[in-house]
């Protein structure tokens, strides 16, 4: 019996040991890379418990502005302290005397510290170049004078270029045949997202040291300094942004307590973003638990009075813009007298430098009879609807959009709407369905401003290699599509220009500013109350210098009463600033 029951225990023993030995080779040599259902890499993870790192650059490619500075980030030569070196004798007498820090600061930094360390950081003390000469010559193993990357915590046109985020799952689905950790940042809105693929990390660079379980260094004090060694990557991303305009820009719309609105500034002559800015900010603690994630210059707004120059455009190409028609000002659209903006007779240039809605709801009317597609096919001559931003064929996708996050704009939602006369009139006004995005209305100024030509929008004009060549162009493009004609340009132009010149025109403020400013306003109702009053949108639209336009610029404020929040001081000082600089570069 005893001999049945040993043999039962020396089986179950056998048993747990073959089960305890397949197991072990399950995981040292089977699924080293790919161990549970958490696909853990066990080679990865033993490297991390015996070594120490301090990442000098995550390889991740960088933004920048047209001029080449760094947008999102910023390099800055750094002391780097390794914290065995409190084990050891070191030459702290001489790195205080060099670096400016005293010899108990650095003592009690390395003391202090577990992992290797850029000394002060998140504020870093900056060395000059001769002091990290001076510190790299000492030649003293654990102390190291570095440039480093440093996430910038100011960063210009945050909405734009977007956030990154680590998603493994997302990760795995975005890039299936990739090998890449699952720490990979991925980009997660704005420009990260859109260039994500060309801004992928192939590794970090690092500096790099063995530890034993007390920390201690296991294979002597040697550190190593690993990095990808590819002379191509990271790749740089150059953005038209002109990096300073966007801070001034941003400055200026903080100044005015924009909270929910922003401004976008274009190259007419390249059609590139200089400046963009959207509010309300983004919270970085926690992005996504506000709308300062969303940037509300490329989302579809209700644009009120801008949308009569399109009625404006289609009048003038069919003869309903006779200058000795007069429209009766003194009433609504409806009809009912006008209390309020009572203007009497006026003529169509003054109608429109007046904003007269009675006059645009009425031939809105009579263009929807000629064609019912008549507003949203001139809408699109305009570049107001459809895609603005750059878009195109870039090595293997066919559409690669430079602005994922833009929306379309929109005249009309139904074919009954088209045909509704009172819809077709509140539309005439920017009002009921019409949408468009404050990118696309800059856009709609600068295809007036170059004659009706309508160009695609660039944020960014090259994705540049490591050493500086060229990777991937964005060339300028045109919009496809019907453009108005360049006498139709012409007269937008004029009744442009008209708003500001004449004494009553709603853009009369403008008339002193060191540049010629032409442009159109915009109050449009937003149907959403406050406190039992109606909130409204404020817009002011245009470009300038007149006669050789060189800036198209759009400011808007969202969802404020009509008493409060008009954004002319906001457009002027853009203008005043962009005079100065211009004028500051002649000098």
């Amino acid at each position: 019996m005893w001999r049945k029951r040993a043999l039962f225990w020396l089986f179950i023993c056998i048993t747990g040991l073959l089960l305890l030995l397949i197991r072990l080779i399950q995981i040292q040599l089977i699924e080293t890379e790919t161990f549970s259902k958490h696909n853990v890499n066990l080679l990865e993870e033993s490297v991390k418990q015996r070594t120490q790192e301090l990442v000098i650059d995550n390889g991740r490619g960088n933004f920048l502005d047209r001029n080449g500075d760094m947008l999102t980030h910023k390099k800055v030569s750094v002391l780097v302290l390794f914290p065995f070196l409190k084990k050891i004798d070191w030459e702290i007498e001489k790195v205080s005397a060099i670096s400016g820090i005293s010899v108990q600061v650095l003592q009690t930094a390395v003391e202090a510290a577990k992992k290797p360390f850029a000394f002060g950081d998140p504020e870093p003390r900056a060395l000059t170049a001769s002091q990290m000469e001076q510190i790299n010559d000492l030649k003293i193993p654990g102390v190291f004078a570095i440039e480093k990357k440093f996430e910038r915590s100011d960063i210009p046109a945050e909405q734009l270029l977007g956030l990154t985020g680590e998603n493994p799952q997302e990760l795995k689905k975005r890039y299936p045949n990739k090998e890449l950790s699952e720490k990979t940042l991925l980009g997660v809105s704005g420009l990260e997202e859109s260039f994500d693929e060309f801004l992928l990390p192939e590794g970090k660079s690092k500096l790099v040291y063995h530890v034993d379980g007390g920390g201690a260094p296991l294979f002597g004090i040697n550190v190593k300094y690993v990095d990808p060694a590819n002379p191509f990557y990271p790749v740089n991303v150059r953005t038209s942004i002109n990096k300073s305009l966007q801070q001034k820009a941003e400055d200026l719309v903080d100044k005015y307590q924009i909270k929910k609105g922003g401004l976008v500034l274009l190259d007419i002559e390249d059609n590139s973003v200089l400046a963009m800015v959207s509010r309300p900010m983004l919270n970085k603690k926690d992005p996504y638990s506000s709308a300062g994630i969303t940037n509300r210059m490329l989302k579809q707004q209700i644009i009120g009075s801008v949308f009569k120059t399109v009625v404006a455009a289609a009048a003038i190409d069919h003869n309903l813009a006779d200058p000795a028609r007069l429209f009766d000002c003194s009433k609504k659209i409806n009809g009912k007298p006008e209390l309020t903006y009572d203007y009497g007779m006026l003529d169509f240039t003054n109608s429109f430098a007046r904003s007269c809605n009675r006059t645009f709801g009425e031939l809105a009317r009579e263009l929807q009879t000629i064609d019912s597609h008549m507003l949203e096919d001139y809408a699109a001559k305009l570049s107001l609807t459809g895609i603005n931003g750059w878009q195109g064929e870039v090595y293997h996708t066919s559409n690669f959009k430079q602005l994922a996050d833009e929306d379309k704009g929109r005249v009309f939602l139904t074919d009954e709407a088209r045909k509704d006369a009172n819809f077709v009139a509140m539309s005439g006004i920017g009002q009921n369905e019409v949408r468009a995005t404050p990118l696309s209305v800059a856009n709609m100024m600068a295809t007036i401003a170059r004659g009706g030509k309508k160009e695609m929008v660039r944020a960014v004009s090259k994705i540049e290699y490591k050493n500086g060549t060229t990777m991937v162009d964005f060339p300028e493009q045109n919009l496809k599509g019907e453009m108005i004609s360049p006498f139709t340009a012409m007269k937008l132009q004029k009744l442009l220009r008209e708003v500001v010149l004449n004494p009553n025109g709603t853009g009369r403020w403008f008339n002193n500013l060191p540049y010629d400013v032409a442009g159109k306003s915009g109050t449009a109702e937003t149907g959403k109350y406050e406190d039992g009053k109606q909130l409204h949108n404020k817009w002011f639209a245009g470009y300038f210098p007149y006669q050789h336009p060189k800036y198209a610029l759009v400011a808007v404020n969202l969802d404020v009463l009509d008493s409060e929040g008009g954004v002319n001081p906001l457009f002027a000082d853009m203008v005043k600033m962009l005079y100065e600089n211009d004028h500051g570069k002649e000098q």
